[in-house]
């Protein structure tokens, strides 16, 4: 691909996958977050009003997807020709970590003010208010951002082990059954639900960790290096091992078939884009 087309391509088609996505699988992610909840889960909603909190997932799951993917993709193709093949995995590796860290100046705002909303029980605060009461009370690093540590704390793990996966899959899958010709966009799928997956169930603790801060007291917020430590600890004690993994089962469900639905579409929205790109350009040629 041309650079150009590489960069509105993996824009377009990162955001395309974002949104719809998390617009399928939204309850799940609610069901998620309510077991996780401090309170428990009945008393953070239980089954009720599953789609609570979906606003702020709608404006904010586009633009971070397509955040992480022109960087990812970007990042991807700018250094694979300057290494040798036994180097992709640290590259696949460097770049979902880079992509992250760029995506999450989106989704932690989006995150807090989702999850919010999604453990308040008997309340009909909007969104809006919550976004502007977080800012107003707490400010941007402890109320809008807070957690934004414990975020890629668990984000980059999670991308570590997930792409590497995904690309080796995609290889090993290409190489055996395609003749090295380009994967389909429901096989491209088929491997991002097996990486995600697999990644989603062995990063579970730390999505609990990330909960818990992100939905604490503000009385009870200190500094976020020692908040993750503290806070997975406090989690251990109070409930174990069980309490760590609460959540794992929609967790891995959710990002399993969300795997799916992404990187499907994913795939089939960037090519699609860039062939509508390389398309244009020909005729103005």
């Amino acid at each position: 691909m041309a650079d150009s087309n590489l960069y509105l391509s993996s824009l377009l088609g990162g955001g395309v996958a974002g949104f719809f996505v998390d617009m399928v699988l939204f309850p799940l992610d609610t069901l998620k977050t309510r077991l996780q909840a401090e309170q428990g889960f009945k008393k953070a909603g239980g089954l009720h009003g599953v789609y609570k909190g979906i606003g702020p997932q709608a404006i904010g799951s586009a633009p971070q997807a397509a955040f992480f993917f022109v960087t990812y993709e970007s990042f991807k193709a700018f250094t694979t020709p300057l290494l040798p093949s036994h180097y992709h995995p640290l590259i696949h590796m460097t770049g979902a970590a880079i992509s992250e860290i760029v995506a999450c100046l989106v989704r932690v705002p989006v995150e807090i003010v989702k999850q919010r909303r999604q453990t308040s029980i008997g309340t009909n605060t909007s969104s809006i208010k919550i976004f502007l009461n977080a800012y107003k009370t707490e400010g941007l690093r402890k109320g809008l951002y807070r957690g934004f540590g414990s975020t890629i704390v668990r984000e980059i793990p999670f991308s570590l082990i997930q792409f590497p996966i995904l690309e080796h899959l995609k290889k090993t899958y290409r190489l055996k059954f395609k003749n090295n010709i380009e994967l389909e966009s429901w096989e491209v799928g088929v491997c991002g639900a097996l990486a995600g997956g697999f990644a989603a169930a062995v990063t579970t603790p730390l999505d609990v960790v990330k909960t818990r801060i992100m939905l604490a007291d503000r009385r009870t917020a200190i500094t976020e290096e020692i908040k993750v430590r503290h806070m997975m600890l406090k989690v251990y004690k109070e409930k174990g091992i069980r309490g760590l993994f609460a959540g794992v089962v929609p967790r891995t469900l959710w990002i399993f078939l969300g795997g799916y639905i992404f990187f499907g579409s994913y795939d089939f929205s960037k090519n699609l884009c860039y062939d509508s790109l390389k398309g244009l350009q020909d005729i103005n040629l």
